[in-house]
């Protein structure tokens, strides 16, 4: 039985190949991410039941539209916070080769099935860290994102350690992205919210972090 919505699967794919970075290469590897996740999600809530049957948008295209947001030329390293299911990291990784990314996730069910998913997808650029992010070694990566991770001030205080002025930020927040950035204090930053192609009421953050005010 299909588990997709192959209306939500045809618009995704159609919004994919206007981008003209994404390979049909890459699209088979979505399709078999998205199977995987299909299957495994019955032994552990990887992601919203609900949300499967329309997986390609609301997971695949809500990932790659980061990728608008970054600089290519200057984006090496990237390191993806509380990646869960892998969203945004491990799929922005298929889209993007030349660029190492590092996914963070401390529960251990998690991070066996990621470690699965990037072999069986020949992920050569990725790296799964099981840990909390408390206990990783501190280095800057070029790119920074997080998904539903933590509310904006909690995120920053954890992660500001990885960036350095020139780190492009890009963190989906759903409807309260603006009020987010609104009510964020104690830090200088070129942040703004951009619209999300799969929610016009949902925002993404996105810009550089400067330091603490003080």
């Amino acid at each position: 039985m299909n588990l997709f919505d192959n209306d939500d699967r045809d618009s995704a794919l159609a919004w994919l190949s206007k981008l003209g970075s994404v390979s049909p290469d890459a699209c088979d590897k979505f399709e078999q991410f998205l199977t995987s996740l299909a299957a495994e999600n019955s032994r552990q809530n990887l992601v919203a039941q609900g949300t499967l049957p329309f997986a390609w948008t609301r997971h695949v295209v809500d990932s790659v539209q980061l990728i608008s947001h970054v600089p290519r030329e200057t984006s090496e390293t990237w390191l993806d916070l509380g990646t869960g299911a892998g969203f945004p990291g491990l799929v922005c990784a298929i889209v993007m080769p030349q660029t190492k990314f590092t996914l963070v996730e401390q529960r251990p069910l998690r991070t066996a099935w990621l470690e699965e998913q990037a072999d069986a997808l020949d992920l050569q650029n990725v790296t799964i860290k099981p840990a909390n992010l408390s206990a990783l070694e501190v280095e800057s990566f070029d790119v920074i994102s997080a998904r539903a991770f933590a509310p904006l001030p909690r995120l920053l205080k954890l992660s500001a350690a990885f960036s350095t002025n020139a780190t492009t930020w890009v963190l989906p927040k759903g409807r309260s992205a603006s009020q987010e950035l609104l009510d964020l204090k104690g830090w200088q930053h070129m942040f703004h919210v951009e619209q999300s192609v799969t929610d016009p009421q949902s925002g993404i953050i996105t810009g550089r972090l400067l330091g603490r005010v003080g």
